[in-house]
């Protein structure tokens, strides 16, 4: 856990407030690059508050939001560049804010399995920006062809409304697009309730 100490008439000097990095790791996954990447960063005094892991054919990608005091932060920028290249890893960093989330009272959850073809996923994520969803997670992963059978394209997306969704508007227009593209697909919309202040609370 990092400290703050508040001097100053309770002012947070800037070497003692928690600032924000995020870095990405790119390259050819091995035995143990992760397990070096994050005992680095603890090493450095920065904590992990958020990270992504994925593989890209050979590749992998390793994406995380570090937090921590100002000498913990300049500690990895200057020193993560060397460890990355001698783990033959492109490093890309980029200092942030953190900020809380402003309140996404829907989410939408899709599972989608089809044939193969370019501008698929376009589709689809066009299909959430037209209902001005937020989308959160999309991955998606392609089956090469077999003897008779084409490539298969599978595609999940978590998208996000920052107001509640009608389910009987987006949910159709889901599956006409899945009848379109004649697609197998399933979709859930989930919509949380706001809990509005009460007069004198």
């Amino acid at each position: 856990m990092l400290l703050s100490t508040r001097c100053r008439g309770s002012k947070i000097l800037p070497s003692q407030q928690e600032h924000s990095l995020v870095i990405t790791a790119l390259g050819v996954d091995r035995p143990g690059i992760v397990n070096a990447i994050t005992r680095h960063v603890s090493s450095c005094g920065c904590n992990i508050e958020d990270s992504r892991l994925a593989m890209l054919g050979k590749e992998f990608t390793f994406i995380m939001l570090l937090s921590g005091s100002w000498n913990a932060i300049t500690l990895i920028e200057s020193t993560l560049p060397l460890k990355g290249a001698e783990m033959e890893l492109l490093i890309v960093m980029k200092r942030t804010e953190s900020q809380a989330r402003p309140p996404m009272p829907s989410t939408v959850w899709v599972k989608v399995e089809l044939a193969d073809s370019p501008h698929i996923i376009e589709r689809f994520t066009a299909l959430f920006d037209a209902h001005h969803m937020n989308i959160a997670e999309l991955v998606s992963k392609t089956q090469p062809a077999t003897s008779g059978h084409p490539s298969t394209l599978y595609i999940q997306i978590t998208a996000h409304s920052p107001e509640t969704l009608n389910g009987a508007i987006i949910e159709p227009a889901f599956h006409q697009l899945c009848t379109e593209l004649h697609a197998q697909g399933s979709i859930s919309v989930v919509n949380y309730p706001q809990h509005e202040e009460k007069d004198g609370e």
